[in-house]
């Protein structure tokens, strides 16, 4: 008979490299999440540079004996999806990678136990059983790695403490308290070196609080700010964040789909702790398909029309090329969701990019609704607040009041960005449980940037597709007045490793310029047929 043999090492590699940060960066947020998911209210991280360790120790819930017995199985997990931000004790098991050993120290109730694991072969990864060396107080776990590399970024207490105030910066903004005060009981307080991370206030010349409400609830869904500085920002505090329970998941503008004219000088946060049901296995991204990848589009669109709502307060308004290119990419998004309705029984991966829709032109898989009434409101509310500017203030707060349109042009567009007065409501169908399917439709929104070191036409980030306006071809293209075919093709290659392996790239190309032809004939048909 003959065995099933795993190569461990290769195994934790790649699901090492499956993450978008360092093994280092990874392995100290993962450990951290895990202790937020056992309840902890304290966490101290002590790096200790002369003995070369990592030491991180939590008062949370602990474990019992036969759990930390199975918390040495790489695909053992008692985390119920949506409850939690950590993956399954991932970030001990990536310490395997880095680490001579790994001491693990668990308190709950009388059980006090201990235990040591290390990486010995590409097969084989042996524990036993310890005297627990006192780390833990009353109750929690103590993880402790033994580091291999004496000049690892993980023994510098300010490579730590940045790490921990960039992935989990809701935890130190008192602002967010009131919300993840529902999931974490009591505030949580973390240590690096027995010295307490301070709570800090995001500065700026101008901040604008964000409130977004979902189903006409009384408290807000999402809460966040945005701020906008009078120099440019470091490129890694560029952008709007979106965390869920506290654990920062994406930052940037491209995630959002908009791009400000004074991109450089806005940074921002926003807090949804409901995608945290959204997350992808290794928690690091968020779904984008069926039921739980919808409630993330529908979210996605509210964040993004209430920033673009308030940069249009902010006078950040697209110039008129941008405008004339909109006014262009209009007519051709339509015919790019007709040629994306054809090719989704081709080519299934397109219909990664849905939008959610009470007319959609296609059944798809997303679950029936939560009740058989119409469909619930989603009203985003933005409140407005220039620091040291009193009259500003009570402008904003008079305004807050009044709901954000969210735009039917699907994810990507910023449209709304060049008026600045909010329009009404626009209702957004959650996805309910499983069922009869409901109505969506494929969006693919289409966007222009500047990239003169990029030799790539374009660039698919979530739905929406980036030309590059820097490469000599889009140039040409705009000269020759056939812009249209350019975007077209453009949209096909970076739609392509989405679609098919790369084997198939050319097929796929091929079939969506062909449907793009034969939905111009059939708008031209419709045309005529209108006449």
């Amino acid at each position: 008979m003959g065995e099933t043999r795993v190569d461990l090492l290769h195994l934790l590699e790649d699901l090492r490299d499956a993450y978008p940060g360092g093994l280092e960066e990874t392995i100290l947020t993962e450990v951290v999440a895990n202790a937020l998911d056992s309840g902890a209210v304290t966490i101290r991280v002590a790096a200790d540079a002369a003995r070369s360790t990592l030491t991180v120790v939590d008062d949370g819930r602990g474990m019992q004996r036969h759990e930390l017995r199975r918390f040495h199985d790489v695909a053992a997990s008692t985390k119920t999806r949506g409850e939690g931000i950590g993956f399954a004790g991932v970030g001990i098991k990536l310490g395997l990678l880095v680490a001579e050993e790994v001491l693990t120290e668990t308190r709950r109730g009388k059980t006090h136990v201990a235990t040591r694991w290390h990486l010995s072969s590409r097969q084989r990864a042996p524990w036993r059983w310890v005297e627990p060396a006192g780390l833990v107080g009353e109750r929690g776990t103590a993880v402790q790695l033994q580091l291999r590399n004496a000049l690892s970024p993980l023994l510098d207490p300010g490579f730590v403490e940045a790490v921990l105030r960039r992935h989990y910066r809701p935890l130190f903004d008192p602002r967010f308290a009131a919300m993840l005060a529902v999931h974490y009981t009591h505030a949580v307080h973390v240590h690096v070196n027995d010295r307490a991370l301070d709570h800090e206030e995001p500065g700026g010349d101008e901040v604008a609080p964000l409130e977004i409400r979902l189903l006409r609830k009384r408290t807000p869904s999402v809460i966040g700010y945005l701020s906008r500085q009078r120099m440019p920002l470091p490129e890694e505090q560029r952008g709007v964040a979106v965390s869920t329970l506290g654990k920062v998941i994406k930052h940037g503008w491209d995630w959002l789909g908009i791009t400000p004219a004074t991109q450089q000088e806005i940074t921002g946060l926003v807090e949804a702790p409901a995608l945290a049901e959204c997350l992808t296995l290794n928690k690091a991204d968020f779904i984008r398909t069926g039921p739980r990848g919808a409630t993330y589009l529908a979210y996605r669109k509210a964040i993004q029309e209430a920033v673009a709502h308030q940069l249009a307060r902010w006078g950040d308004v697209r110039d008129a090329t941008a405008a004339s290119r909109r006014r262009l990419v209009r007519p051709l998004e339509r015919d790019l969701e007709r040629v994306l309705m054809d090719l989704a029984d081709e080519f299934p991966l397109v219909t990664t990019l849905v939008d959610r829709t009470r007319d959609g032109q296609r059944k798809l898989p997303m679950g029936r609704p939560a009740s058989t009434l119409d469909p619930p409101d989603l009203v985003a509310e933005v409140a407005s607040e220039r620091t040291g500017d009193a009259e500003q203030t009570r402008n904003a707060d008079s305004d807050a009041s009044q709901p954000v349109d969210i735009d039917a042009e699907g994810p990507g567009s910023t449209e709304t960005a060049d008026v600045a007065a909010p329009p009404a409501p626009f209702p957004v169908q959650l996805p309910g449980p499983r069922g009869a399917r409901q109505s969506a439709r494929l969006s693919l929104a289409i966007q222009f940037e500047d990239r003169p070191d990029d030799g790539e036409l374009a660039r698919l980030v979530e739905s929406t597709v980036w030309i590059n306006t820097a490469h000599p071809a889009y140039r040409r293209a705009a000269a020759s007045r056939s812009e249209g075919y350019h975007i077209a093709l453009s949209a096909a290659l970076a739609l392509a490793p989405l679609a098919v392996e790369a084997a198939r790239e050319h097929d796929f190309v091929t079939a969506f310029l062909g449907r793009w032809g034969e939905a111009l004939q059939t708008t031209r048909r419709r045309s005529a047929r209108a006449k």
